[in-house]
């Protein structure tokens, strides 16, 4: 059967029907990895994604028309426990490759050491595994061109970073991004126009069609399909991506395996729904909660001018859980931040071209757990304990310090019972700020788990070459296989474990 290069919506009628050797299921960091690698040894592969293809032409310059075309039912997933705070991801071809800041981060040395301590996994931070995760890395770096921003790219929100970071002493960076020029347009969250940012969908995904390979998208995948205990392909139906009308039923069939990529909240689902059964799939959800705090300067920012991330500190990832990063956004998103209404109000938005926003991102060591609505979406069951909420009110703490290091007035954290701002004399009320989550507007990014590997089956879904406990030709190539919170962009990590995952499938 001849395998159609790109299949998009097709409306209801005869059924689709496609084959290959190997069906990927998401074409994000994880799936488009897995997939590249895959057709490289000489493999047919079709990605099978719920999402849209969207070519920068064709992306959003506004947040509402990212949230409309990009995200996951507009971005409504929220966590259900002490607070709801929204998950981050995307859902069209390249998946949140395609609205992230692209920022690179090699898997640090100790993350590999935990493994082997806390679950069995490689021999730490000098053995093969590590050593071969960073080789996968260096190929990765080459191909999407990863580099420094530029100082013609930065623009005010990270020089005063910069400025801040030299006064407060932070040890901090420039980033390191996937992006070829990047010119600082500002775009990074709605996707990059200009094309500089290398998402998936710009390199892994059409190396893939060249190399004879097939995508469906729009393709929503409702569970897979075993002949006994092997897995033999997946099957769905074409969701339309602007009416959400159901479309055609499709079956993917996939000769030697199938690889579920479909995120850490996505992939529990996707595998429960196909009947299986193991206690601990969809347990130990972890992520990054994080907030941004505002600095008020004196001069002009005019933070959606130059990269959307440009600097980072990591001095604080071991002792206290914490990565602090520039984040700009723009005027739609942080006019959310500014309380009250009427003149008051107006006077804050007034504010917004003298604003820099600077996040935290806090390695929380609460675990949540996915399970299944009744609609078939992932619920996402996640709340903090009050040490990870002490050390979330501490992050905020660490930003603004940073700011007023920078020459900040004012910061603005949003808090509920703080007042809109706070002067550099004023940081106690924040440093003893509630510890109710329900205070704090956060958002969960870089998630992790739900489908653990691990040696014991007692204990994990997928062994250490990402098969599925107990099925035939069933992997999992995301960060849901990720037994633990890394503390750093994961996307680097995910990416290596993917490729290293179809490579031992091909083997």
């Amino acid at each position: 059967m001849s395998t159609p290069k790109h299949t998009a919506f097709q409306p209801k009628g005869s059924e689709v029907v496609v084959d290959a050797d190997f069906v990927v299921v998401g074409s994000g960091a994880g799936g488009a990895s897995a997939a590249v690698t895959l057709a490289r040894g000489g493999a047919s592969v079709i990605i099978v994604e719920a999402g849209p293809w969207r070519d920068p032409d064709d992306y959003a310059s506004s947040t509402y028309g990212a949230l409309r075309d990009m995200m996951d039912d507009w971005g409504a997933t929220i966590t259900m426990g002490k607070a709801l705070w929204p998950v981050v991801q995307a859902r069209l071809v390249g998946g949140t490759t395609v609205i992230n800041s692209a920022i690179c981060v090699r898997t640090p040395a100790d993350v590999f050491d935990e493994w082997r301590q806390n679950f069995g996994i490689g021999e730490g931070g000098e053995g093969a595994f590590a050593k071969r995760m960073w080789a996968w890395q260096d190929r990765i770096e080459g191909e999407l061109c990863v580099d420094e921003t530029g100082p013609e790219a930065l623009g005010r929100s990270n020089e005063l970073a910069l400025k801040g970071d030299a006064a407060a002493s932070y040890d901090g960076h420039l980033i390191r991004r996937y992006a070829k020029g990047c010119i600082g347009s500002g775009q990074c969250l709605q996707g990059c126009r200009s094309m500089r940012k290398q998402s998936t969908n710009m390199n892994y995904v059409p190396e893939v069609l060249e190399r004879g390979g097939g995508v469906l998208s729009c393709a929503a995948v409702d569970r897979v399909v075993f002949e006994g205990t092997r897995a033999v392909g997946v099957t769905g139906r074409f969701i339309h991506p602007q009416t959400r009308v159901t479309g055609a039923k499709f079956t993917a069939r996939a000769r030697k395996g199938v690889f579920i990529a479909a995120s850490a909240t996505w992939s529990p689902v996707i595998l429960k729904k196909s009947g299986i059964t193991n206690k601990n799939l969809g347990s130990n959800f972890k992520a990054h909660p994080g907030t941004g705090v505002f600095g008020l300067y004196e001069d002009a920012v005019d933070m959606n001018q130059g990269t959307t991330q440009g600097w980072a500190s990591t001095r604080f990832r071991r002792d206290e859980g914490l990565k602090l990063e520039t984040l700009s956004i723009p005027l739609e998103m942080a006019i959310s931040r500014f309380a009250g209404g009427g003149r008051a109000w107006m006077e804050r938005i007034q504010k917004y071209r003298h604003i820099a926003m600077w996040v935290h991102a806090l390695r929380a060591r609460s675990a949540g757990r996915i399970d299944v609505s009744f609609t078939g979406r992932p619920v996402v069951r996640y709340s903090f304990d009050e040490t990870d909420m002490r050390g979330f009110r501490n992050g905020m703490l660490r930003v603004a310090q940073l700011h007023f290091a920078a020459g900040a007035r004012e910061v603005a954290t949003g808090i509920h019972g703080l007042p809109f701002t706070l002067g550099p004399d004023q940081l106690d009320l924040l440093a003893n700020a509630p510890l109710d989550p329900r205070c704090y507007v956060a958002i969960l990014s870089h998630l992790f788990g739900g489908c653990i590997m691990g040696l014991d089956a007692s204990k994990s879904v997928c062994d250490l070459a990402g098969r599925v406990h107990g099925r035939t030709g069933l992997y999992v190539a995301d960060a849901s296989i990720f037994p633990d919170n890394i503390g750093v962009n994961p996307q680097h990590t995910i990416m290596a474990l993917a490729m290293d995952v179809a490579t031992g499938a091909l083997a």
